[in-house]
């Protein structure tokens, strides 16, 4: 494995590479927005094929920590992934975004950049309006007092509230992380998400979005994607399978496939299943 670090606008980014075959290498933009490369380090197994690059992106885990919150926008981050492959030499590339790195990885394709040779769209969030829309009817599988919380600390700004955030685990043990065990590595310094960077974005919760993507929506320009797609999303993801379907027939000839033993972590909760989705797709690519 080869770490380092990367200069991009803002600050300077951490990075891992793993393997060096001959196939085109795949790069990994992990979720957030703030988040880390740590949940997504299984798939590094995948280095047995081809290079596999995982980065942190600025503001996340072992990358530079700046307190500039105009860094925090869609264009920049675009930006900083042609930084990093230009550092890194990396002329020919697959590209794998999970949640909020595929609204990156789009934002990205649709500057017609040269040499990417296929995109995975995992568990995507390609219009966050449409995400809304999903997680409503999403809230309404929740016990009825738990949606009572969540509507009154909306409705009154307690969303920073341990009542809030006790509410939310119901939410996100249905449609984010189902199981029942947490890797130790997930709470080490390095691997914490930025509150910061994500409510700036997104918002306070996955299901309830203020930040500067809630009108964020790429769809009516996926049709500009002219390389081989692929979009995954688990069975009860937040990722909701009849809109990431209906998202994957804007691109033309792109697959989609369903991981029915899981939600929104789809590589954790059947990494088995997910890993083999992801080789047979680079492998026809």
């Amino acid at each position: 494995m080869e770490e380092g670090y990367v200069q991009v606008t803002g600050g300077k980014i951490y990075y891992q590479k793993y393997g060096s075959g001959q196939n085109t290498p795949l790069i990994i933009l992990h979720g957030g927005p703030g988040g880390t490369h740590v949940k997504m380090k299984g798939l590094a197994v995948l280095a047995d094929e081809r290079p596999i690059i995982f980065y942190d992106q600025l503001g996340s885990g072992r990358s530079d920590h700046p307190t500039d919150k105009s860094l925090w926008q869609v264009d920049r981050f675009v930006e900083e992934l042609g930084q990093i492959r230009e550092a890194l030499g990396l002329t020919r590339l697959h590209i794998l975004g999970h949640s909020w790195g595929t609204m990156l990885a789009a934002s990205y394709l649709l500057t017609k950049p040269e040499g990417i040779e296929s995109v995975i769209f995992s568990s995507p969030c390609l219009s966050a309006p449409q995400w809304a829309a999903d997680q409503e009817e999403h809230r309404k599988q929740l016990p009825d007092d738990v949606q009572e919380i969540l509507r009154n600390c909306e409705k009154e700004g307690r969303t920073s509230s341990e009542e809030y955030k006790e509410a939310m685990k119901e939410f996100y043990h249905r449609f984010v992380y189902q199981l029942d065990y947490r890797p130790e590595e997930w709470d080490a310094p390095y691997a914490q998400s930025n509150p910061e960077v994500y409510e700036t974005m997104w918002g306070p919760s996955e299901f309830y979005t203020t930040g500067n993507l809630k009108t964020f929506d790429v769809t009516p320009r996926l049709h500009e994607i002219k390389i081989p797609a692929l979009f995954t999303c688990g069975r009860y993801d937040e990722a909701a399978p009849k809109t990431v379907e209906a998202h994957s027939k804007l691109v033309e000839d792109a697959k989609f496939h369903v991981f029915d033993n899981s939600s929104h972590t789809t590589y954790i909760e059947d990494a088995e299943e997910y890993l083999r989705v992801v080789r047979a797709f680079l492998s026809m690519v």
